[in-house]
């Protein structure tokens, strides 16, 4: 049996892990606002690049069939490639609202797990994923675009905070609800990655990032966002 003193510090040095990876998210996203192109598709692509060797690594050790390899390598491409694509090409605000929607995510459905726990959803796949994770990665993610939406109809100039709210209501309801569904796909993202790992028999992507893993583990949620959102981007043009 573990004792309770040894587990306290082990979360100590996780929740800061993750804590800063989001305030790195973060600060890349604002220096990509700041900055614009070429420099935020010369870096969306080049994470893209790292995130597909990553892959090759998994399949290559998840499977000693050739055809299945080559099979799945292609499909990687393809589904890394047009992600990555899809992020460099689409409006700020859209690549804004994608990687918002996974920070928000990961970090509600990491404290609704720890704090609330239960039922796991796919133990065999990640032991870590619970139920209550995901309702809060739903919660976490319909607010984050709640306010974007709140944000934006703050541009434009209204006499009191509630004649805002009026305005923006509306269009709040819709984006809730997309985020929630959104938050679906990216734990989505996150469980094929984790199918992926365990087929491989490794716990990382890579040792990439210092005590968090490779940048396919970062980015395992936003891939399938980010065609969920350019799906919605070319809907709304």
């Amino acid at each position: 049996m573990v004792d309770a003193e040894t587990v306290a510090p082990a979360k100590k040095p996780d929740l800061m892990v993750r804590a800063v990876s989001a305030i790195v998210m973060i600060a890349v996203l604002a220096v990509a606002v700041w900055q614009g192109d070429p420099l935020l598709g010369l870096f969306i692509y080049l994470v893209a690049a790292v995130c597909f060797v990553e892959f090759i690594m998994l399949v290559v050790k998840a499977t000693q069939n050739v055809p299945f390899r080559l099979a799945a390598i292609l499909a990687g491409a393809v589904y890394i490639g047009v992600a990555a694509s899809v992020l460099a090409d689409i409006d700020l605000l859209y690549f804004a609202s994608a990687v918002g929607v996974v920070i928000f995510t990961d970090t509600f459905a990491y404290f609704f797990g720890r704090g609330i726990g239960g039922p796991k959803i796919a133990p065999k796949i990640s032991p870590s994923k619970t139920w209550a994770g995901l309702l809060g990665g739903m919660i976490g993610a319909a607010l984050f675009l709640s306010i974007i939406v709140l944000i934006y109809h703050y541009t434009i100039h209204y006499e009191s905070f509630l004649e805002l709210l009026e305005e923006a209501s509306p269009e709040m309801i819709p984006a809730a609800i997309i985020g929630a569904v959104l938050a679906v796909v990216a734990q989505m993202g996150d469980f094929f990655q984790s199918w992926l790992k365990r087929k491989a028999g490794v716990k990382d992507s890579s040792k990439l990032i210092p005590g968090h893993g490779g940048i396919f583990d970062r980015i395992d949620g936003l891939l399938p966002v980010a065609l969920v959102v350019g799906i919605l981007a070319n809907m709304a043009t």
